[in-house]
């Protein structure tokens, strides 16, 4: 057995995307083929739970092509300044800043995995925030940096950003929340959020609001909702 998190939208309660911890049988091995029978049982776990919710497993072990095209491997990030796309991996990796180095630049361009894998992003100290094109992101709240570039690529993406709307729970079967912080599943449902209020144009504008987000999440009880719903 094992425990992960399904991401459920919630856009017209606060906060805007619930965290629910799912327990199921979990198929042990590398093979693309047990990963696929995990994620079959943790989305059963999670009909059990809720037979309403429509779940998507965001990964590129998802069995809908769909969740294959949103994993950060293969979403697309167009850098504005040199006319390019990258890996939205890619663009995350090479934004770190560390106590002793950073960000490494050089990470745009290699394969995803040998971007996650690099040896530098472990050996260069502690993490103390991001630079994307000489805009500073701090590391808190600890999700943000990575939640903004994904939603960003998605918007760009009209067919993706128009298909994710049949979902509104994310599942990655390759997310553990006792090792991890950042998680495509939960970006994905922040982003089905802010688009279902229409507020997608006004958080991707500007860091500040997209920030309140998270403040108000976290205050949820004694904060009146940034979007007045």
């Amino acid at each position: 057995m094992a425990k992960r998190i399904c991401f459920i939208s919630k856009p017209y309660e606060y906060p805007i995307y619930d965290e629910v911890l799912i327990e199921f049988e979990y198929f042990t091995g590398f093979a693309i083929s047990q990963k696929q029978k995990s994620i079959n049982s943790m989305h059963a776990s999670i009909l059990r739970a809720d037979s309403s919710l429509k779940v998507l497993e965001v990964s590129t072990k998802s069995t809908n092509p769909l969740g294959v095209a949103l994993s950060a491997f293969n979403l697309k990030f167009l850098d504005e300044i040199s006319g390019r796309e990258y890996p939205l991996e890619n663009i995350f990796q090479s934004s770190k800043v560390f106590a002793n180095g950073g960000p490494y630049r050089d990470l745009l361009n290699v394969h995803p995995k040998d971007a996650k894998r690099d040896e530098r992003l472990k050996s260069s100290g502690n993490l103390v925030g991001f630079n994307y094109n000489d805009t500073i992101w701090e590391k808190d709240p600890k999700t943000m940096f990575y939640d903004w570039i994904y939603i960003r690529s998605l918007y760009r993406n009209g067919t993706l950003a128009k298909e994710i709307l049949d979902f509104n729970a994310f599942t990655d079967i390759e997310f553990n929340q006792e090792k991890s912080i950042n998680c495509q599943a939960r970006s994905a449902a922040i982003f089905v959020s802010l688009a279902k209020l229409g507020k997608l144009d006004d958080v991707l504008n500007s860091k500040e609001e997209f920030k309140k987000i998270y403040s108000s999440s976290q205050n949820a009880t004694s904060q009146i909702s940034i979007f007045d719903i």
